[in-house]
């Protein structure tokens, strides 16, 4: 998709194939201590998940991967290509939503984060997307800072929230709600 020149050696970038599968569960397991204090999940329980969950047929998440030479993996952007319900323009309605962007602390400023967001700019773009959102950690300013770099405008009137177990047990529960019932045809 796109070569970039860091300082050292070249990047690739390009969705994940099949024998980048062993490097990137090493930088999934990376950004799961990130976010979990250190705890470090077990490799086959990550490429399990990445298999049949993340890379499955009907998954609509993709995965953009920056390699180096070699092929090892060295950071990700994880994305969905979705419609819009609310812009109905030709040229509004196609967007992409950045879920993850991750590059192993050992190659942090050496452009792979800038080469993942370009490569990915360039596949939004030609599948017809022209926005990419994202949520960012409010303490992360180091990644505020390059996604501001980048050109980047924060969303003032956006704020993220999350529902989670005992809450979300509770309102699955919700008897306003018998159930979600298969679409009619």
């Amino acid at each position: 998709m796109q070569n970039v020149s860091p300082t050292e050696h070249p990047l690739q970038v390009a969705l994940v194939a099949e024998h980048q599968h062993a490097s990137l569960v090493d930088l999934l397991c990376e950004l799961h201590a990130f976010y979990n204090e250190g705890a470090t999940p077990a490799r086959q329980v990550v490429m399990e998940h990445l298999r049949q969950n993340l890379l499955a047929p009907g998954s609509s998440q993709r995965l953009l991967v920056a390699s180096r030479g070699d092929g090892v993996v060295v950071g990700f952007a994880a994305f969905s290509l979705v419609y819009s319900l609310v812009e109905f323009a030709e040229d509004q309605r196609r967007q992409c939503q950045l879920k993850e962007l991750y590059v192993s602390s050992a190659e942090r400023s050496q452009g792979a984060g800038r080469a993942l967001m370009s490569g990915l700019a360039r596949y939004a773009f030609d599948h017809g997307c022209r926005r990419i959102d994202w949520p960012v950690k409010a303490s992360n300013a180091r990644g505020i800072l390059f996604y501001e770099s980048l050109g980047a405008e924060r969303v003032a009137e956006r704020l993220s929230y999350r529902l989670t177990e005992p809450a979300l047990g509770r309102l699955a529960q919700d008897s306003g709600c018998a159930g979600v019932r298969p679409a009619s045809n």
